[in-house]
This record gives structure tokens, C-alpha cells and sequence, in this order.
């Protein structure tokens, strides 16, 4: 079943805030303007290893609510007609997941994606005669295309994924294998190259589901250590006006000031509402996540690369075949909380940002504590002159961002690092009842704790940046954000360092993030957009 996205005021009884709490977490990304396509100079030349947003959420599929949701995007902005070659995975990379659960801002597990593209290279008599030669056809499909490795695929790709524990290059490493049979080699579905190839949306969600693998956990209890990963197209699940934002958000502030304007702007369009990206996605046990007694996780992907890559000037026959690599693995993109590396980290950080692990964070702790979002937008929007909060160092969103929401998503004993958080005992919201403000709409199971694909971010983070929390605060200091767990930090974090007021709690984008469709099931985001239509 596919559902729309609902603005929905029900109230999650468990973990109730009252109007101060719920505009806490809407400070939660410092910016997260837009997904995070694109965002540094040196991952432009290398769209495959793009990671473009991360989820991790309590499934809310019927029967699934003890399983958390993981969910990588990568290969930002994909058109469906992409073709001849559409949008493979790339065999000389390594994609990742990582999970942080004991709050020290490393990785005790590790979720590692090798893709394999398999060349047949099918090919067709031309000519006449006995001695007509069989010439390799251009294309990656030969006909229609229904199956697990359907013999008219050209070109089929599979993929393995490994399970590190402690340390992703020098941890115990083992191959998770299917439930049933065992194989470690795991297939992956071709893009939805269009209708007539793959039949109509329908058919090819079919066809996709016929790629959700039960796998085995290695390391996991019995009980716990049943899983199910799926790795292909999706419907980018983003709602944003990309033009707008980064043309110096080139928008009235009467259409970003009020939330109920939200489309009414004839400039208000969801400009990547035509895209698709390609999905990790991965359903695994809350308590194989979280075995011990503290129950906040920490989740982010990363891309890495070979150290040496060498064009090849004569390139063998087969597939990919123009560079040779090498070496140790180098770490080119990394996603945790949205758009922290687009628009929080200073240009020349972007690229170091991305090569970056939350164990080091403290080199950029300048650009959450003083951030420049906030000043540009009071200088680039019309109506919000002079209204960048005042409260320096900003340990609102030092809290938020590198440390989670005391009492919601904060481990134990953190150490001050950036990452998505979840606590894995707030039970999941059912769907229809779901909140695209998250906590903020009183839907405790939502962004900030954790990332579901319903959560509108780019709302929430509006207000975050723009001092909401600081209202929320008071002025009693009565969420405690006024110092920074294990530094000496402190700031005036009330309503007086906020020059917006209570405006700063309507804060929005002017595109409705509800307008997108996705689906109450793994892999939850909806069937990607074909290339072409009958």
C-alpha cells in the first residue's frame, strides 16, 4: 500500500512534550536545507559515491516495530531516462553504515556494501550467410525484463554484505548469507529503465520486491539475528525548492514565515519531485543494534574509494574497464544529520568534512557554535534583516547536533560528535497518524530521534537555525541549554537572543513535504519514476 504524507497533530502519549520540548527538537539540524546532493567540491566528480540522505527509524510496518529501519541513499538526482548506461553501483567503491551504541563517537558495527557489475554481453547474429558474425548489442537490457536475473538483463548486479565489528578496517569481518540456502552473494534489480521494458509501476514494485533478501546476522543473538536488506531505485523521497535556497533563498520572507503558506508561492516547487537515487536499505533487530544496557544508537554512512586510480589508455574488453585502482581505502563522502556538510561547514572544509569520522569533530566545532546560515539569511532575505540569534557560542545546536536532546536521544556518556541518534525503546508512530514535523508535531518516533522518510527536515531545521530552541529554553534555562555536556561552554540561550521571537517557531520552506508518496512497508521509499511510459 502506498500512502501520502499527512500533516498530523495526533499526540504520542509516550514521551509527551509540552510546546517547549516539541519546539526543542525543532532545532535539530543546524541547516539541513536540502537533501545532501552535491555538497563538496570534490564528490561532484564522483556521483557514485554520493551519499544524498540517511534514515534510521523504528519500522512502523505492521508486525515489524522491533526492527529498526536503516536507509542510505546515494547517486543523487537521477533522471529516470538515464539510459544506456542508467545508474549501477560502483564496483571500485565501498558503501558503509555505521553504528555507534555506546556514545563514544566510534563504530562498533559495521555494515559494508561490495557490488559486482556482471557483464553478459549478449549478442545478435547480423548479417547473412553461415559466417554472420555475433555482434555485442549497446544496450544493458535485450528485451523485457521480469526476473531475478532475467535472462534478458545484459548487464546484472550483485552485491555482498559484510558485517565488521569493532573497527571498520581492522575489525572481525563475516558475510551475512541469505535465511534460506545461504549464498552470500545478494542480487540487486535494474532501474526502472521505463514501462515497456519493465512493465508499469506495479510490476516493477513486484519486481523489486522479488530483491528483498532475508539474511542472517552474523554475531547477533538468536532471535535478533533475522534481517532484510534491499538495495535499488527509489523516488528520491526529498521535497525542496533547490533553485530558491541556494539562489540566496530568493523568496519573500512572507512565504517562509508561515507554515500555512506552505505552495501557496507560484515559485514553491518541489524541483526534484521528477528524481530518482538508489537506496541501501537495511531491517535489523532494535536489540542486535543495541545489545547493551544503553539504548540510544548512533547511525551515518560513508563512501570510500581506492587510494590510486589510474586511467587505463587501452582498455581491456568488459565492463568499467577504463581505470585500474588500488591501494588503501579513502573515505570520500559522509552523511549523518542532513546537510550538515552543505550548508553549516565553510567551503574550504567540505572535502575534509566528507573524508572525516565523528571521533574527530572537534575541528569543526567552530562552524556549529558560530554558524554563518543564520547571519547570511538575515542578510539575503527581505523582511528578516538583523534577525540572526545573538546567543554565542550557539550551545543550542551544539546540544542538539553533536550531543542529542537530553532525555530523547542522548547515550549516557556521549562524546560530543555529529551523527543521527535514535532511541530504540520510543515505540514507532503508525503511519497514518505519523507527523511531518516530527517532535516538534508531537510525534515523539520522528526527527530528531532518528529520521523517518515522512520528516520534514527542511521546516524543522529552518526554525532550528533561526533560534527557535532559544525560545523553547526560557528564561529559566528550563531545557538546560545553556552549557554543553563535557565542555566549559555557555551561552544565554533564551528568548531574548532571539531577534524573530516566536516567528522563528514558523519558519518553512514554502514546499509541503506531504506532497511525496511512500510506502508502510520495507523499503518504505516509493517506487522510483520509469524512463519512459506506454
Amino acid at each position: 500500500m502506498k500512502v501520502q504524507r499527512k500533516t498530523n497533530t495526533t499526540k504520542n502519549n509516550k514521551f509527551k512534550f509540552n510546546i517547549l520540548a516539541g519546539s526543542l527538537l525543532a532545532v535539530v539540524s543546524v541547516a539541513a536545507l536540502a537533501s545532501s546532493h552535491r555538497e563538496a567540491p570534490s564528490i561532484t566528480t564522483t556521483p557514485k559515491a554520493d551519499g544524498t540522505d540517511f534514515y534510521m527509524f523504528r519500522s512502523y510496518e505492521t508486525n515489524r516495530s522491533d526492527f529498526i529501519t536503516l536507509i542510505a541513499n546515494y547517486q543523487p538526482l537521477q533522471d529516470g531516462y538515464g539510459g544506456p548506461n542508467y545508474f549501477s553501483m560502483d564496483p571500485n567503491a565501498l558503501y558503509e553504515i555505521h553504528i555507534d551504541n555506546d556514545g563514544d563517537a566510534q563504530e562498533e558495527i559495521t555494515f559494508q556494501f561490495n557490488f559486482r557489475n556482471n557483464l553478459k554481453d549478449i549478442a545478435l547474429p547480423i548479417g547473412s550467410g553461415t559466417n554472420r558474425p555475433s555482434v555485442s548489442i549497446p544496450l544493458i537490457q535485450a528485451g523485457t525484463v521480469s526476473t531475478l536475473s532475467d535472462p534478458n538483463l545484459n548487464l546484472n548486479e550483485t552485491y555482498t554484505m559484510t558485517v565488521v565489528r569493532d573497527g571498520r578496517r581492522n575489525g572481525n569481518r563475516t558475510l551475512a548469507a541469505k535465511t534460506s540456502g545461504g549464498s552470500t552473494t545478494l542480487e540487486k534489480p535494474v532501474d526502472y529503465i521505463g514501462e515497456k521494458t519493465l512493465g508499469n509501476a506495479a510490476a516493477y514494485q513486484s519486481y523489486a520486491d522479488a530483491h528483498i533478501h532475508n539474511v542472517t546476522i552474523p554475531g547477533c543473538a538468536a532471535g535478533t539475528n533475522q534481517a532484510r536488506v534491499f538495495v535499488g531505485q527509489r523516488q528520491e523521497g526529498f521535497a525542496v525548492n533547490l533553485g530558491t535556497i541556494f539562489d540566496l533563498v530568493n523568496a519573500p520572507a512572507s512565504a517562509i514565515s508561515n507554515r500555512s503558506s506552505a505552495n501557496a508561492n507560484a515559485a514553491a516547487v518541489n524541483s526534484i519531485q521528477d528524481k530518482n537515487i538508489t537506496s541501501i536499505a537495511l531491517e535489523i533487530h532494535k536489540d542486535c543494534l543495541a545489545p547493551s544496557t544503553e539504548k540510544v544508537i548512533g547511525g551515518w554512512t560513508t563512501a570510500s574509494l581506492r587510494q590510486v586510480q589510474i586511467g587505463d589508455g587501452v582498455p581491456a574488453q568488459g565492463h568499467q574497464t577504463a581505470e585500474k585502482v588500488g591501494g588503501a581505502w579513502v573515505q570520500v563522502s559522509r552523511l549523518g544529520m542532513p546537510l550538515v556538510n552543505e550548508v553549516v561547514i565553510g567551503l574550504k572544509d567540505k572535502d575534509r568534512f566528507n573524508a572525516s569520522k565523528p571521533s574527530g569533530d572537534g575541528q569543526f566545532l567552530t562552524y556549529v557554535s558560530n554558524p554563518t546560515l543564520p547571519q547570511l539569511i538575515s542578510m539575503v532575505v527581505p523582511g528578516l534583516q538583523n534577525t540572526a540569534p545573538t546567543n554565542f557560542p550557539r550551545t543550542d545546536l551544539l546540544n542538539v547536533f553533536l550531543a542529542g536532546i537530553q532525555g530523547v536521544n542522548r547515550p549516557a556518556n556521549v562524546t560530543l560528535s555529529e551523527m543521527m541518534r535514535l532511541n530504540t525503546t520510543i515505540a514507532p508512530t503508525p503511519i497514518a497518524n505519523q507527523n511531518t514535523l516530527g517532535v516538534v508535531g508531537g510525534d515523539n518516533a520522528g526527527y530528531p530521534n532518528g529520521r523517518r522518510p515522512i520528516d520534514d527536515v527542511v521546516d524543522i531545521s529552518l526554525v532550528a537555525v533561526m533560534g527557535g530552541l532559544c525560545v523553547a529554553n526560557g528564561t529559566g534555562n528550563g531545557l538546560g541549554l545553556n552549557t554543553v555536556p563535557g565542555t566549559s561552554l555557555t551561552s544565554a540561550c533564551n528568548p531574548d537572543s532571539v531577534p524573530l521571537g516566536s516567528t522563528s517557531l514558523t519558519l518553512h520552506d514554502a514546499v509541503a513535504q506531504e506532497q511525496v508518496t511512500f510506502l508502510s512497508r520495507f523499503p518504505f521509499l516509493n517506487t522510483p519514476i520509469p524512463g519512459a511510459r506506454n
